[in-house]
């Protein structure tokens, strides 16, 4: 059973300005790096960088068989929101978290931790490099 732990962020650079995500995917039983990608995404704000780091490390943790996946983000937002903590008012955001509900749905088990930017410094560099790479 492939576990994986998924660190995620997204910049922009201006808001709304050059946006990029950050993934890191690490196998959790062995604690192996599985991927690591930079995505450019165009102009968009920072939580729509953020939730597009979330959509692309669900869909890629899919893609190599993951049957449960912890994320881990230093946006609070986004961890409160997708914890029912706090409502998702943004409708740009809302369709977007839908999509994220449906990926999770197809794992066994989910969670989500928030962790200091300090201690998300990979993802953090790769959305950086994807926001500026435009």
């Amino acid at each position: 059973m492939l576990h994986i732990r998924a660190y995620i962020d997204g910049a922009a650079k201006g808001n709304p300005g050059y946006a990029g995500a950050g993934i890191l995917l690490i196998d959790e039983k062995d604690n192996a790096e599985l991927m690591r990608l930079s995505v450019p995404l165009g102009k968009q704000t920072n939580n729509i960088a953020e939730y597009s780091a979330l959509i692309i490390a669900l869909e890629k943790s899919l893609e190599l068989g993951a049957e449960r996946i912890d994320i881990f983000s230093d946006s609070q937002l986004l961890v409160r929101q997708m914890t029912g903590e706090y409502k998702i008012k943004n409708q740009a955001i809302a369709k977007i978290a839908m999509k994220a509900y449906n990926l999770l749905a197809r794992f066994e088990k989910y969670g989500f931790k928030y962790i200091p930017r300090e201690r998300n410094k990979i993802a953090d560099h790769l959305a950086s490099l994807a926001a500026t790479a435009q």
